[in-house]
């Protein structure tokens, strides 16, 4: 806690963490000369006897984190963006007492890729006695402004047929509105991922490597998000662990191989899961697409 304007103003701040790069990570262990134990981050140089991996489970981390500043007799909330393409986030009191927000909270701001944005200021109301407050902020990726332009996408996979496995309205996974117009194609573990349409690359997730039906998976695949010139994003999912190939801030062209398909994060099996999605105000939305395959326009 820190103590800021007014008498006493405590303040705790708090960031709704949603889903970006990963830090998969390990701890090495092994013994010296003397037979003592050592642990670090990686290979020692010259080892003696066995070095043991172990390995540290792999979790989300922000793609928005809140940061709070003291002002002249205020505190400034701050967004900073870790993507590579512009996000919308929304800043909530979670606990208050004599604290108001200019402009009143949720207050929603827009941050540029990789910037900053000042999402609020807040002070309190009667500076004869103390503030208390809790705040937290959550993100969506994309410019609630974006206006989609007609496309014709390619199949992002590298291979001769195609198989559809799940389409639009897809009763098992694709109801809600992030993935109402998603496409599961079928692909073996390890299948090229072609870039559907060209742009930039936004977000990546690449060191998950399990899979399941099980509510531990959620958020846990690995993925690529590419933002179009006209504001769309395409997310590429469960992709193989390591199997991006790209970073973040890269343009690719239309057909650039980006990754490899897997089985990770919430899934029955391997494929891939390709949706092409826009920000409507602080709420992702999926948007129906044309495809063109090796043998013409798909039909889903």
């Amino acid at each position: 806690m820190r103590r800021g304007f007014a008498a006493a103003v405590l303040l705790t701040a708090c960031a709704c963490l949603t889903s970006v790069a990963a830090q998969a990570d390990a701890i090495y262990r092994w013994k010296d000369h003397s037979g003592i134990v050592h642990y670090g981050d990686h290979v020692p140089d010259a080892p003696t006897g066995r070095v043991d991996r172990i390995a540290v489970p792999a979790t989300p981390e922000a793609m928005v984190r809140l940061r709070i500043e003291d002002g002249e007799g205020q505190h400034q909330a701050w967004a900073d963006n870790a993507l590579a393409g512009p996000i919308e986030v929304m800043l909530h009191f979670r606990r208050n007492d004599n604290i108001a927000g200019q402009p009143t909270l949720p207050a929603r701001a827009l941050v540029r890729a990789n910037g900053s944005s000042l999402v609020a200021n807040l002070y309190t109301v009667d500076s004869t006695r103390p503030g208390r407050f809790e705040v937290w902020m959550e993100g969506i990726p994309g410019d609630p402004n974006a206006k989609p332009t007609p496309f014709e996408y390619l199949v992002p996979l590298q291979r001769n047929s195609v198989r559809i496995d799940q389409g639009f309205d897809g009763a098992f996974s694709h109801r809600d509105a992030q993935n109402r117009h998603a496409l599961d194609f079928a692909a073996e573990t390890g299948t090229p991922v072609l870039a559907a349409r060209g742009g930039v690359v936004m977000q990546v997730e690449s060191d998950f490597d399990q899979a399941g039906l099980k509510e531990k998976y959620g958020g846990r695949a690995n993925f690529v998000r590419i933002l179009h010139d006209d504001g769309t994003m395409a997310l590429y999912a469960h992709l193989q662990e390591n199997g991006v190939h790209v970073r973040l801030g890269q343009r690719v062209r239309q057909g650039q191989q980006i990754g490899l398909s897997g089985n990770t994060g919430f899934t029955s099996g391997p494929h891939l899961h390709y949706v092409v999605q826009v920000n409507r105000g602080m709420r992702l939305e999926s948007i129906p697409i044309r495809v063109r395959g090796p043998q013409g326009l798909l039909n889903f």
